[in-house]
This record gives C-alpha cells, sequence and structure tokens, in this order.
C-alpha cells in the first residue's frame, strides 16, 4: 500500500470549546477528498507559538503550514532556515495564477481587500489570511435611551455628546465609556486618521528604520482621550490592558458604552443578556476634523513552509484553498464572529439568512468594507468604497506596542503631557526597533535563544506578566479578542 503524504499544520490551540476539533474535522475532510495526504493538525502554546516554529526550524523540522498573528508578520518574513534561505515562501507565488490546486478552486482573489492588503507586500500575497476582525462600539441601548440618545456615536464629537448626555442622568452610571488601554485602539485611531506609527509607508514600501509614536495623528486622539477622563466620561481601571475590568464595568452597567473588538460580539451580548439590559453595537467613532482614511485589522494568517517537495507543497496548497472555500470561510464566521474572509463567504451566509438572524454579525464586515455614513454624506462618491487599510510591518511590534500603552497609561493615571510622554515612548520604541533589525539582519532568527526582547512574543506583556497588574482574565481575553 502506498504511503500517504503527511502535511504537518502548526497552529496555535486558542483551548475554546472545539476550537482544535473543528481543526482536526477539516483535516479529515480533506482527506477523505485527497486520499494520497495525511493532515497533521497540531496544536500549539497561544504566547510561545512564533517561537516554537522557529526552534523547530533550527532542527531542520520546519512545519509545512504554520499559523501567524499579525504582529509576527515582519519576524516570519525576516526569519531563516539553517542554511541562510527564507524560511517561508510566498503563497501567491506558489500558486502561480493558477484557478486551482489539485481541484481544489484558488480562492485568493476572493479574499476581501482589507485582509488580503495586510499580508500583501510589494504586489504579493506572502502568506493566507485565516481570521481577521476589527474593533466596534457597544452601547447599552437602555441606558442611552434614558439619556435622550436614540443614535449611534459615530464620531469623537458625537461620542463627546452621548457622554455629556450620560453625565447628566440623575441616577445613572459614574462613567459613560470604557475601553482597555491595548495597543489595537490605538492603531484603529491611528489608522481612520491616515497616521502612521513608522516610516516607509508602515513598513510597507520598504523595511521600518523609524518608529514615530508622537505623530499628530497620535497625540490628537491621546489628548482627546485624556480630555474624556479629565472630564469624568472615560473610565479607567488603572490597569493595563484590563479586559476582564472593562468587560465587567459595561456588564454592571458602570458604564453605558464599551469599545472592545468584533470578535467579542458573541461576549458582549452574552454579557447584556445575563444582566438583563438590551444591547446595541457601531462602528469605531473617528475623528471627523480630518479625512477618514481607512481600518486596522487583527487577526492570523498561515504561511508556506520554504524547500517543501513539490508533492508535499501541492498538498499544501491545496489545503489552503480548501480550508477557505465559502463554506469552510462561512461557518468559521459563524462559530466565532470572525469576519468572512472572502466575498463568496459572505454571499452565502446572507443567501442563507444568517445577517437577517444575527444582523450584529454584518456591522464589522460593513465597517471594513465601506467608508462610515456620516463621511458618505460629506463625499458621496465614497459609497460603497473599500477604506485603504496600510497596516503596519515592523519587527518588534509586541514590544513596540507594549511602550505606547504603558505611556498611554501614565497620561491617563498621572495627567502627564501626551507631547512630552509620547516623545520619550518614541525614543524607547525606536531602540527596541533597532535592536530587532540589526539582529534581523545578522542572525535572520536561526538562533531563537539569542532573539532580542519580545521579537518572537505575540504579546510582550506576556513575557512579563507575574510583576504587572495582567490577570489570567486579561490573557485569555487577549487570545479570545485579538485572533
Amino acid at each position: 500500500m502506498k504511503s500517504k503524504i503527511p502535511i504537518e499544520v502548526w497552529v496555535p490551540d486558542l483551548t475554546f470549546p472545539g476550537w482544535m476539533d473543528r481543526w482536526y474535522k477539516q483535516g479529515a475532510d480533506f482527506e477523505k477528498a485527497h486520499p494520497e495526504f495525511q493532515i497533521n493538525v497540531t496544536g500549539k502554546d497561544f504566547w510561545r507559538f512564533p517561537r516554537q516554529v522557529v526552534e523547530a526550524a533550527a532542527e531542520g523540522r520546519t512545519p509545512a503550514i504554520s499559523e501567524w498573528y499579525f504582529y509576527m508578520t515582519q519576524v516570519a518574513r525576516d526569519s531563516l532556515a539553517q542554511d541562510g534561505s527564507p524560511l517561508f515562501t510566498s503563497v501567491e507565488k506558489a500558486i502561480g495564477g493558477r484557478t486551482d490546486v489539485l481541484g481544489e478552486p484558488v480562492v485568493i482573489d476572493d479574499i476581501i481587500p482589507p485582509m488580503r492588503d495586510y499580508y500583501t507586500y510589494d504586489g504579493d500575497l506572502t502568506s493566507m489570511p485565516t481570521v481577521g476582525t476589527t474593533s466596534l462600539l457597544y452601547a447599552n441601548k437602555g441606558l442611552l435611551r434614558r439619556a435622550g440618545v436614540t443614535e449611534l456615536p459615530q464620531t469623537w464629537e458625537d461620542v463627546d455628546a452621548v457622554c455629556r448626555a450620560v453625565a447628566q442622568l440623575a441616577d445613572g452610571p459614574a462613567h459613560a465609556i470604557t475601553w482597555s488601554v491595548h495597543g489595537t485602539f490605538i492603531q484603529q485611531a491611528l489608522a481612520s486618521q491616515g497616521g502612521l506609527i513608522v516610516n516607509n509607508h508602515n513598513g510597507r514600501t520598504g523595511r521600518a528604520t523609524a518608529v514615530d509614536l508622537a505623530s499628530q495623528e497620535m497625540l490628537t486622539w491621546a489628548e482627546w482621550w485624556r480630555k474624556l477622563h479629565k472630564n469624568g466620561h472615560y473610565f479607567y481601571t488603572g490597569k493595563i490592558p484590563d479586559w476582564a475590568g472593562t468587560l465587567k464595568a459595561f456588564a454592571d452597567q458602570d458604564v453605558a458604552i464599551r469599545i472592545s473588538s468584533s470578535n467579542d460580539v458573541n461576549y458582549m451580548f452574552r454579557a447584556a443578556e445575563d444582566n438583563g439590559f438590551d444591547i446595541e453595537v457601531g462602528i469605531f467613532p473617528y475623528n471627523h476634523r480630518v479625512p477618514y482614511v481607512g481600518n486596522a485589522i487583527a487577526g492570523t494568517s498561515l504561511w508556506l513552509a520554504n524547500g517543501l517537495d513539490e508533492a508535499t507543497q501541492e498538498g499544501a496548497l491545496a489545503f489552503l484553498q480548501y480550508l477557505h472555500n465559502p463554506r469552510n470561510a462561512a461557518e468559521r464566521h459563524k462559530a466565532n464572529s470572525f469576519l468572512p474572509l472572502t466575498y463568496s463567504a459572505q454571499a452565502l451566509l446572507e443567501e442563507e439568512g444568517w445577517f437577517d438572524r444575527h444582523p450584529h454579525h454584518r456591522l464589522a464586515y460593513d465597517h471594513v468594507m465601506r467608508f462610515p455614513a456620516g463621511v458618505v454624506r460629506e463625499r458621496p462618491e465614497l459609497a460603497g468604497q473599500v477604506p485603504l487599510s496600510e497596516g503596519a510591518l515592523f519587527g518588534d511590534f509586541a514590544g513596540n506596542q507594549d511602550v505606547m500603552t504603558r505611556a498611554m497609561g501614565d497620561v491617563l493615571a498621572h495627567g502627564l503631557d501626551p507631547l512630552e510622554r509620547f516623545t520619550e515612548a518614541t525614543a524607547e520604541a525606536q531602540r527596541l526597533l533597532d535592536t530587532y533589525n540589526t539582529y534581523a539582519l545578522t542572525s535572520g532568527f536561526r538562533d531563537p535563544e539569542n532573539s532580542p526582547t519580545h521579537s518572537l512574543s505575540v504579546e510582550a506583556f506576556s513575557e512579563a506578566a507575574a510583576g504587572r497588574d495582567y490577570s489570567a482574565a486579561d490573557m485569555e481575553a487577549v487570545v479570545r479578542l485579538h485572533r
């Protein structure tokens, strides 16, 4: 009997009920259609996943497919095998313009632009997007109606007005709004204003070599945030990031609004139901005083190992297409509220009436695919267009995020001047990027034990949580919300 061709697939195990079971089933179903292959799916630790892949590569056993968090895209691009060759190869180049691989229809041209664009460099889709999220606004409908608010805020100015209205409630919450002090929301605020974190168009036109955490867009956002807090409207829990604390404040109706990930929609609706109030979902508010540019996304992508033999590479490519066919992509959205990856998956969900029955699941897709209504009213020519997304691509993203969130925490907790604190943060983040680039360009992560701090970490704080204000609930929430 002819032996099967093994395809090693490594993914972070999120430990959700049924998470790995779905992966195993997809592997088994693919094997039924392609009996010449054996799909070996292995769940790995979410926090140490990049390091585990690099360590395996150092031993000459790189998995054919591995799923990397979006912060780690530059690390994946920079990683080298022991012979100095790139650890990964381009998915698009490996497909080579074909419309199917082993009978599995190629779906890369069907991927929605916000997801495809993030993982595309110099016109080449390097890795296969897997799941995606963006940021949304969740509101306690009853509290807002009591305050006379009939429409969810879309702009920062709208948020100011809603906060003032909520503050006037005689028996209302102590604060109107909250969100975690996390880089996700900073990235979204910058993206909507067209702000960048690093040079060379956020690392898109060349390797990022300079950080700017004190840009006009950053300072405008930080000052608005500080003002909300100073005026008593924004609830700062005193911890970073404190996902659990901000969720509890919303569930307990201590705030009327919480901003969080689109992947949090099921948990937010459950919190509202369990505590007896109705909930509404809106877009992440934007600065109406400057042109609206785009959205930030979070998520993961699947990377194809370089140097595979032809049969193994063909099987791996076919499996990548199978994972994201319309049915599988639609079911992934239903199970975990991730963005539908492709136009076809979205169309299938619409056709089956999913969004008619669950309209709150449609908003995340609409948010990343269309300009906000307020922007379209001012510029009708933008109606139906996809906002530009220029997500950052640079080394030690996790360490950089830790720097910016600590800076914002100091602004909130100690009333520090945003310009001074974020200028200081820029210098700190620049040192991290310089260290990363020096290491990446000389080692290429062939020696993972000597990699710079945070470079192989999904979240910088995960390595120092014991000495910081990060709870186990925060750890769980980061996995839940930012996949």
